[in-house]
C-alpha cells in the first residue's frame, strides 16, 4: 500500500555518509521511530522519497547535500566570549540550544574552548554531506485529526524533531511498535 502524506510511518533506519560509509545514526537495535509524513519531523527530501514507497518496504535512499542539509558554511563558525556560557560545563563536541535573533531555536556545536572564548559552529553536524538512508518501513497508517493537529502520535513515543532537522538520536526514540501496514 502506498504511503501518503499525513500517514504515521514507523521504521527502522541506518543513516550513513554516502561518500565515506560512516554510520551517523541508527535505530536498528532499538524500537522503530514513528513520525507523521508531511509534518517536517524528518528531512523534507526523505519525506518526498518515502511517499514513493509502499508499506512494508526496504529501501536505500540517497539525499544529496543540496536536498538535505546544504553545504557546510565556514561563515557559520563564530568565536564568542566565554562569559556568555557561564554556568554551562562546556565540552568540545557538545551541542547547545539557544534562541536566535528572531526568537527561533538555534543549535550550535562547541568546536574549541580557550581561556577567554569559545568557538561554536552553527552548521548542522551533517551539513556538506550526502546522506544514505537504509530504511525498513514496518508500518503506515492514516494519522488521526489530533495527531495531524499536534504532530504527536497517540500512545507512543514519536520522532518530533522539528522542521528541517533529521533524526538526531542514536536509537533513543521509540515508535509505535506494530508491524502491519494498514
Amino acid at each position: 500500500m502506498a504511503i501518503e502524506k499525513n500517514s504515521v510511518v514507523s521504521m527502522f533506519y541506518e543513516l550513513k555518509d554516502a561518500n565515506t560509509n560512516e554510520v551517523l545514526e541508527t535505530n536498528l537495535y532499538a524500537q522503530p521511530i514513528s513520525f507523521i509524513l508531511g509534518k517536517g519531523q524528518v528531512l523534507e527530501g526523505l519525506e518526498e522519497e518515502i511517499m514513493k514507497l509502499d508499506c512494508p518496504s526496504n529501501a536505500d535512499i540517497i539525499i544529496k547535500k543540496d536536498k538535505g542539509l546544504g553545504e557546510y558554511d565556514s561563515n557559520a563558525v563564530q568565536t564568542l566570549p566565554k562569559e556568555q556560557f557561564a554556568g554551562i560545563e562546556l565540552k568540545v563536541g557538545m551541542e547547545l540550544f539557544g534562541e536566535g535573533e528572531n526568537g527561533e531555536t538555534v543549535r550550535v556545536s562547541v568546536k574549541e574552548i580557550n581561556e577567554n572564548d569559545v568557538t561554536v559552529d552553527y552548521n548542522h553536524p551533517y551539513a556538506g554531506r550526502d546522506l544514505l538512508f537504509s530504511l525498513n518501513i514496518v508500518e503506515s497508517r492514516a494519522a488521526s485529526e489530533d495527531e495531524i493537529l499536534t504532530g504527536i502520535i497517540a500512545g507512543s513515543h514519536s520522532c518530533g524533531c522539528g522542521s528541517g532537522h533529521g533524526h538526531h538520536h542514536s536509537g533513543g526514540c521509540c515508535g509505535g511498535g506494530g508491524c502491519g501496514c494498514h
